[in-house]
């Protein structure tokens, strides 16, 4: 499957060639995983602190800075991904998932904290946001949480 991923960045991350190669490979072990058989177009930001804070500031009116945001198209059942209610983009003829935001500064910290590198981070983020694009969410700690947690796992490779 020939998915889309355009990347930009601001600030220095322009050429973090390795990061794109591990969000690509995210992007398609999760699609794959949730049975998205159609070719798919993701947008990718790549920034630091105080572009991604400006961003949840401004969309989700959160004056904080994160890990990643994730900005879905569409709206679908977690589980469910359904191309006839997906928006297609014609210039590309892939069907538009939405947007990714990701902060490198804050995936570096994280990566030292829990014992892996930027890369694993960035991949892990990755898989979760993608995620969120096809309608999982994590609001509360219930059930849809431990579904989308367990999903994480597995396309990360962490249980069978």
């Amino acid at each position: 499957m020939r998915h889309r991923i355009e990347f930009s960045s601001s600030g220095c991350y322009t050429k973090h060639l390795f990061l794109k190669r591990r969000v690509k490979a995210a992007v398609c072990r999760t699609l794959k995983y949730e049975n998205v058989d159609v070719p798919c177009l993701i947008s990718v930001l790549f920034t630091d602190g105080p572009g991604i804070r400006a961003i949840n500031s401004e969309f989700r009116k959160v004056d904080a800075e994160t890990d990643v945001l994730s900005f879905p198209v569409n709206e679908f059942e977690p589980g469910c991904f359904d191309a006839d209610n997906c928006e297609f983009d014609h210039t590309s003829g892939k069907y538009n998932l939405g947007d990714i935001v990701i902060s490198v500064p804050r995936c570096e910290q994280q990566g030292r904290e829990y014992g892996h590198s930027v890369y694993r981070e960035v991949e892990y983020l990755t898989v979760h946001s993608v995620l969120h694009l096809l309608g999982y969410d994590h609001v509360d700690e219930g059930e849809m949480k431990k579904q989308m947690r367990n999903r994480e796992k597995i396309i990360m490779g962490e249980k069978e």
